[in-house]
């Protein structure tokens, strides 16, 4: 997985471990991209050979004194709400779990050897950086072995989202493939396959 530049920045790690992390942002700072499921990446080496590869899993809006004060008016002015979301720091975190890691052009779908450093930079994986990492389903068991985060959902998700950085042509054929590798996996519990099989039923092109 080769490393580009100018990828969005999604924020700055506040606390991480081997198997996740979370990152701060402001409220202003979050857009359609910032969503459940979206892959990112962040440095775990100081030469930037390395990366975690992670997806979303939640994303918290921390509380605020003017926004208390808000909720509780009677009325609120629009002016108001406008400058509350778009001027005031509204604290973000996202929280993060780690699917894969990058060393140089290889990719390995396994919890990385070591954390990112605190403020690191945390971007959005660009869609040929989400269609060479997801080429392989290996991170599925990562996913759904995590008992920290909604499996279930998250993964369906991420396949949904890995799926628009396919192209057209082969897209239908890429959730076929995630669909074959989810029943290897969950052939003993067939109630949770099928319920992860109706999040990520393609539409046939």
């Amino acid at each position: 997985m080769s490393v580009q530049a100018n990828h969005e920045i999604v924020g700055r790690v506040l606390r991480a471990s081997t198997t996740g992390f979370d990152c701060g942002t402001r409220g202003s700072h979050i857009n359609e991209h910032f969503v459940f499921g979206s892959f990112v990446k962040v440095s775990i080496a100081e030469d930037y050979s390395a990366y975690a590869i992670g997806l979303i899993y939640a994303i918290r809006i921390e509380d605020d004194p003017l926004a208390r004060e808000l909720v509780m008016a009677a009325v609120v002015d629009n002016s108001a709400l406008l400058d509350q979301r778009e001027n005031r720091m509204v604290p973000v975190e996202i929280a993060v779990i780690n699917v894969g890691y990058t060393h140089g052009a290889n990719v390995i779908q396994a919890l990385p050897p070591r954390p990112p450093l605190s403020l690191s930079e945390v971007q959005l994986c660009s869609p040929d950086e989400i269609y060479y990492f997801t080429r392989r389903f290996d991170y599925f068991r990562v996913v759904l072995g995590a008992s920290e985060v909604p499996s279930d959902e998250l993964l369906a998700a991420a396949i949904r989202n890995a799926a628009a950085a396919y192209p057209d042509s082969e897209r239908y054929a890429f959730l076929v493939q995630s669909g074959r590798q989810l029943a290897a996996l969950l052939s003993h519990d067939l109630k949770r396959l099928s319920r992860v099989l109706a999040l990520i039923k393609p539409e046939r092109p």
